[in-house]
């Protein structure tokens, strides 16, 4: 198999694990901490144990870097790294709140470039976003493009922001049309692909690389940009740092630019 497919199978595979627990008590039974230093919940465990279980299974040569799991070697002589966040946005899935996925990228090095395939499913709708380097981004098969007028629909993460940075966003508040947060990164960055979202702001210097991974690929090939604070191209390895990243179209970069000047110290 290639390796999208076999993303695309473990992916499917969570969906239809997952949605048999959705929103129960079950799945918010908290399971100590995660590889990630987060609360791990059922759920969580749950759709890890799903990847693994199918990857062991049909004897894929990789290693898991996982938000729960850490680090796993699935054959003794691996030939890439599976990034995963086998249950993104857990806190909407264990409320019943509609917006979750699962979130997998293979990379055959240690850094952002070397990203080859990425799979994210909407594990309520069963949409799901594919691309492999070179080859372009789809959803459910037909290739997307991001959106590339000017609408200022922004995505912002503000949770548990201090108030110093709460207070430097207020610029951006006035002056966008829109405001969103869904609560989960993949599947938002899932839409910004798909053109839904114009611009995503995750400046918190708290995003785990298993969140954006996938998402990262995916813009790309879909024709957006993934940067740092600095307005430079996002790169990085996957050594368990955190980050901030900026999403966005070509036409607002002058328009972000000067969101983040105002923000500064960021």
């Amino acid at each position: 198999m290639e390796i999208i497919e076999i993303l695309i199978n473990a992916s499917l595979l969570v969906y239809k694990t997952v949605n048999q627990i959705i929103g129960t008590k079950e799945a918010a039974i908290k399971c100590g901490k995660g590889a990630g230093g987060d609360i791990s919940r059922k759920i969580d465990i749950v759709a890890e144990e799903v990847v693994i279980d199918y990857f062991q299974k049909i004897g894929f040569a990789c290693t898991i870097l996982g938000e729960e799991c850490g680090k796993i070697k699935i054959l003794e002589k691996s030939s890439g790294v599976v990034i995963m966040d086998a249950m993104d946005g857990t806190a909407n899935a264990i409320r019943g709140i509609p917006f979750f996925c699962c979130s997998l990228a293979y990379s055959i090095g240690n850094s952002f470039s070397d990203i080859t395939d990425c799979v994210i499913i909407d594990l309520v709708s069963k949409d799901i976003y594919h691309a492999s380097k070179g080859k372009g981004a789809y959803y459910n098969n037909r290739k997307i493009m991001i959106h590339k007028t000017i609408n200022k629909i922004i995505s912002i993460n503000i949770s548990a922001d201090s108030i110093e940075l709460l207070t430097k966003l207020l610029p951006i508040f006035k002056t966008c049309n829109h405001i969103r947060r869904l609560g989960a990164n993949a599947l938002e960055m899932a839409f910004f692909a798909r053109g839904l979202i114009d611009i995503i702001l995750g400046l918190r210097s708290k995003i785990r690389i298993q969140d954006i991974a996938a998402g990262y690929l995916l813009i790309n090939e879909s024709g957006g940009l993934i940067l740092d604070c600095n307005l430079k191209p996002l790169v990085g390895d996957f050594h368990n740092r955190k980050l901030s990243f900026i999403a966005v179209n070509k036409n607002m970069i002058k328009y972000v630019s000067k969101c983040v000047n105002a923000l500064g110290g960021i």
